[in-house]
């Protein structure tokens, strides 16, 4: 199948690269600073998508692509981009018909045991210094509800995200964070990428789903 990953060189789009690669699809791998590329299955394109340019050319990128993976992390300090920069893939993805995966953060997850309290505001899981992150991806995740004309998947990592030692699998869960017999909530990108592309080979009913490392 063809995926296009948006924010490919980042630390979730890299991983979910690589691992549509080893899979054999072909992968359309966006980024604002595209390089060339000495795979046949991976085409790079260079987008910045907070640029008037990518209103005009995202829809021309996903056309013909089967899914595509949006895998953005706006630096500090510019996180108010993150809903812009969601809309307009939504937009662009709509006016394609293609079906969007939105690797996005554990922000708008349910408290494991307090399903009446977002993850954003529960210290245990979100400190203070990670709220601005956070309420950029709640922002965002507000951006995909109401987009309502689009096929889209919201894929919240767990509490940590980061690299590390894969497991070689992964728990899928819906709106509530995942821990493990610790109490701990880790993904890494490597685990992550086994849910992604799984996800957008067969995606699945659920329109916010979650993963921890197995």
């Amino acid at each position: 199948m063809n995926i296009a990953v948006i924010g490919a060189t980042g630390m979730a789009g890299s991983a979910i690269v690589a691992e549509a690669l080893s899979r054999g699809h072909h992968v359309t791998a966006v980024s604002r600073h595209a390089q060339g590329s000495g795979n046949d299955l991976l085409r790079t394109v260079a987008l910045d998508l907070a640029s008037l340019d990518a209103v005009a050319d995202l829809p021309q990128i996903l056309a013909g692509v089967d899914a595509a993976v949006l895998a953005v992390r706006p630096s500090p300090g510019s996180e108010h981009l993150m809903g812009p920069m969601t809309a307009t893939v939504l937009d662009a993805a709509e006016r394609a018909g293609t079906r969007v995966l939105v690797v996005g953060g554990s922000a708008p997850l349910r408290s494991p045991d307090d399903p009446d309290r977002l993850l954003i505001d529960d210290t245990r899981y979100i400190p203070e210094a990670w709220r601005p992150i956070a309420g950029a991806s709640l922002d965002q995740f507000q951006v995909c509800m109401e987009h309502t004309r689009t096929r889209w998947t919201y894929l919240s990592p767990s509490a940590v995200f980061e690299p590390g030692e894969d497991t070689g699998g992964y728990r899928r869960g819906t709106t509530t964070l995942l821990t493990d017999k610790h109490g701990q909530s880790r993904v890494t990108p490597g685990d992550l990428a086994l849910a992604a592309v799984d996800e957008s080979e067969e995606p699945g009913d659920d329109p916010h789903i979650t993963v921890i490392g197995r």
